[in-house]
């Protein structure tokens, strides 16, 4: 069955208690800090960061308000980042999130290009080919062997659960409902999206004040480059390599009629 995270933006303290856990638990080295005016640190998402929180300040009838937003890969159903792998080092595990071989990477840089919510990071020059993609892994090590993700595991508040998708569906159905009785509007991100997300948010603002795509979609030229372009460049390989096979034959023919009317 598949597993889902549900990410509860209304209950969130951005305490980043799972931004410490994601790091020690995957043994990720401190990134660079500095002081920017906020609390929000590292800047951004790292080889060495999966997962970080988000602040955001946005404006509503009652002033305004300081968002909370995690960070980290949301495990798409439809995973531009998988249909683009040249060496299918990203790809789907059995239980629905997407893992990544990190051996058989190559650096290529396709699946940071293919991201719609620009999550995967590149540790190196891609045109020294020796780079390397890093992000959250669902914590797979965890998770086959029947323990929560760490991030989910430490927080505090309770913002984060950790299940079966359906099961998750259902959870944030009934916290909207709740969040309903009190007068405020909620909705459930992910639900569909790219064919499902495995990390679901509950948002009681729209997804652009969380700096999310409203409808986050896989850029044409991944589709582009694997169902088109892609598969014309193995055919043109394929016609020129016949070519060559029959000039091979011709020439070798000549040679043989050469030699028998000496």
């Amino acid at each position: 069955m598949a597993k889902a995270i549900l990410y509860d933006a209304t209950k969130c303290t951005a305490c980043r208690g799972c931004q410490a856990a994601c790091k020690q638990w995957n043994d990720l080295e401190a990134d660079e800090t500095k002081n920017t005016g906020s609390y929000e640190n590292p800047p951004d998402l790292s080889p060495r960061t999966w997962l970080k929180m988000k602040f955001n300040e946005v404006e509503n009838d009652n002033g305004l308000a300081w968002l909370f937003t995690r960070r980290a890969c949301m495990h798409c159903t439809e995973a531009g980042c998988v249909k683009v792998c040249p060496t299918k080092a990203v790809y789907h595990h059995d239980l629905g999130f997407v893992a990544y071989n990190k051996e058989i990477c190559s650096g290529c840089g396709y699946c940071v290009d293919a991201c719609p919510f620009n999550v995967p990071r590149l540790d190196g020059s891609r045109l020294t080919g020796k780079a390397k993609m890093d992000k959250c892994l669902f914590c797979i090590d965890r998770v086959t062997n029947g323990l929560e993700p760490a991030c989910v595991k430490t927080c505090p508040p309770g913002a984060l659960a950790f299940g079966e998708r359906e099961e998750m569906v259902d959870a944030a159905d009934l916290r909207i409902s709740k969040l309903g009785e009190q007068g405020i509007e909620a909705q459930l991100y992910g639900r569909k999206d790219l064919d499902g997300l495995h990390v679901m948010y509950v948002l009681a603002n729209p997804a652009a004040d969380h700096a999310l795509p409203a409808k986050p979609e896989v850029s044409p030229s991944v589709t582009l480059w694997q169902d088109i372009l892609q598969p014309v460049g193995y055919a043109a390989i394929g016609v020129v390599g016949a070519g060559l096979l029959l000039n091979y034959m011709v020439a070798r023919a000549r040679m043989v009629k050469e030699k028998e009317g000496k």
